[in-house]
């Protein structure tokens, strides 16, 4: 069992709450690595300071992000009896990292620990020891460093571009290599530091943090020389006190926390993986990449599409960038007959999206052909007109009406109620949607996107009688049915009780449903196969990278776009800037790789 970390009183020894931030700034001719300096006042004087090789819990004190990111100790001092000093050096990766390092004096952070165990000497050892930092894992190496008597321990410091992280340092040796060459010795830590280098030297054990190739490799040649060597792993974490199980690493020894049992191992009962792939080379400084894919038999620009009720009829952003560049938009949805939408609070901000009850207030499919669609068809990307209906008739009528005009394609929205089978929506039930596509394919040659519901309870199902009823295309999901209370009434907030979740939060389930039909669609005899659209939750080019290698050929954006208009154009360039790095010359060169 753990033991419990309390002092004598019976009170906890760790500290978790703000920290002030006292200095926050670039590392040393670095542009992504920055030192941040914070000062704690603790609750007590029994609680401790940081030992070289443990971690904090670390994140923003205002911070879009819902989980501390574990970060080693740099450098610790107490200052007073209640007061502590912890320095950090962090790398500028991920949202949570990227707040990290643009705080300023004055602002705050959210800490928790120290946590981990620690850097060790061997028991009674005098002898001259190794030390092996590589890039942003030079911390928690530096912070062993300066806890050991001068010139007792060399320092070999390997980084891609410059160094940082080595004012502490009292080394015998110091050896410093660099990838361009830019400071000591070109090339990666191989260059200056071998099995044959332990021997030479005499070292009696060897300390290492790095990037997991660098950690491999000193353990390799440790292993050659015969001395022991301890190295510190990096692994994303929830609750850092090992009590989740989240992050586990296999060793030879079965299953142990990085958080509890680590981050120091003995390098004798780790296993690394051999990388599975390899590194692509990026299209040539001349070279564009395509990005337009064909869906349909339409041909859109880029793959990134105005989602549906979130973008009206195409002018309301217009404001704020060139519409032009978007692959397409689909229309707010429209209803055969104008509809005033629901009544009742209609949204609320819930963690990472919204809740919302519009009640696809349209003026109808009439009025949208005389009024808006003559707009649409001028911006310069494929227009597509969203249709919704509660009825079998009025599905079949607006399709026949849109049929009539330019719109390009429709896209047939079937999560609304069935009022003819007691108001189930078309899309959970397999024969219903068939029903519903198979009347509306009969009244349009146009391309049919068939728009499918997340709560239907077998998605799959639905996609594949969609498909068999003549739908050429599916896109997914739309929002997942959502209920909030307001806790001062006692009652529903929206007036329809269940009302529709959207945004980032229902990210990973949207890619889960994706992935899950697309996997059904090419399963299908080749010809039956179609082209799907993904959404839901999609915020930054990323995401959009994971729908397409997912097995997407487009995706929409919808609640991104209220946060940051801006949001479907950084894709893009995203999208682009992506494919360049990685070589991609078009869409197809890695959609559905990860299938």
């Amino acid at each position: 069992m753990d033991k419990p970390e309390i002092d004598a009183n019976g009170q906890g020894i760790l500290f978790s709450g703000n920290a002030l931030v006292s200095l926050c700034k670039k590392a040393d001719g670095q542009d992504s690595v920055f030192l941040l300096e914070t000062e704690i006042a603790l609750e007590r004087e029994s609680q401790v300071t940081p030992r070289p090789g443990q971690f904090y819990l670390v994140k923003s004190a205002r911070s879009n992000v819902q989980f501390g990111r574990p970060v080693s100790v740099y450098h610790a001092q107490r200052t007073g009896p209640k007061k502590l000093r912890v320095q950090f050096l962090i790398l500028q990766k991920g949202t949570g990292t990227q707040e990290l390092c643009h705080l300023m004096q004055g602002d705050f952070v959210h800490l928790s620990g120290p946590m981990g165990n620690t850097f060790e000497r061997l028991s009674g050892q005098q002898d001259k020891i190794c030390i092996c930092g590589g890039g942003i894992g030079i911390a928690p190496v530096a912070y062993f460093a300066s806890s050991l008597p001068e010139k007792s321990y060399d320092f070999y410091a390997s980084f891609k571009s410059g160094c940082y992280g080595l004012e502490h340092l009292r080394p015998e040796h110091l050896v410093v290599t660099t990838d361009d060459g830019s400071a000591g010795v070109r090339g990666m830590l191989s260059a200056a530091f071998s099995a044959e280098t332990i021997k030479a030297a005499g070292y009696k054990a060897v300390y290492a943090c790095g990037p997991e190739p660098m950690l491999a490799y000193v353990q390799a040649e440790s292993q050659k020389a015969g001395v022991k060597c301890f190295l510190s792993i990096e692994k994303k974490m929830l609750c850092g006190e090992g009590a989740c199980l989240g992050c586990t690493v296999r060793t030879k020894d079965g299953n142990r926390r990085v958080c509890k049992d680590g981050p120091v191992f003995d390098a004798d009962i780790l296993t690394f993986d051999k990388p599975d792939c390899k590194k692509r080379q990026p299209l040539p400084e001349t070279e564009q990449p395509d990005l337009s894919v064909t869906i349909a038999g339409i041909t859109f620009k880029n793959p990134v599409i105005a989602a549906s009720g979130t973008f009206g009829f195409g002018q309301n952003y217009r404001g704020f960038f060139d519409v032009s560049l978007l692959g397409g938009i689909s229309s707010k949805g429209l209803t055969l007959e104008p509809s005033p939408g629901n009544s009742g609070e209609r949204i609320i901000e819930v963690a990472s999206g919204d809740i919302n009850s519009i009640g696809l207030e349209n003026p109808g499919v009439p009025s949208f052909i005389e009024n808006e669609l003559p707009g649409m068809l001028t911006l310069g990307t494929v227009a597509i007109a969203n249709l919704a209906g509660h009825s079998l008739e009025s599905y079949v009528e607006g399709v026949r009406l849109l049929d009539k005009t330019d719109v390009p394609a429709v896209e047939l929205n079937i999560s609304c109620p069935n009022v003819q089978c007691g108001g189930m929506a078309w899309g959970i039930d397999k024969e219903a949607a068939f029903t519903c596509v198979s009347a509306v394919r009969k009244v349009t040659a146009k391309p049919l996107i068939v728009k499918l519901s997340p709560n239907a309870p077998d998605i799959v199902s639905v996609a594949v009688a969609c498909i068999k009823a003549g739908a050429d295309a599916l896109s997914l999901i739309n929002t997942i049915q959502a209920v909030a209370i307001d806790i001062e009434k006692g009652r529903p907030v929206f007036n329809n009780i269940k009302a529709g979740l959207c945004g980032p939060a229902v990210k990973p389930i949207a890619l889960r449903m994706v992935y899950d039909v697309v996997k059904a669609v090419n399963s299908l005899p080749k010809a039956e196969r179609v082209p799907v659209i993904g959404l839901g939750g999609i915020a930054k080019w990323q995401d959009a990278v994971e729908f397409i290698m997912a097995g997407a050929s487009a995706v929409q954006v919808g609640t991104a776009t209220f946060s940051n208009p801006n949001t479907m154009v950084e894709i893009i360039r995203g999208l682009e800037s992506f494919m360049k790095s990685h070589g991609y010359r078009k869409i197809d060169d890695f959609r559905g790789m990860a299938q």
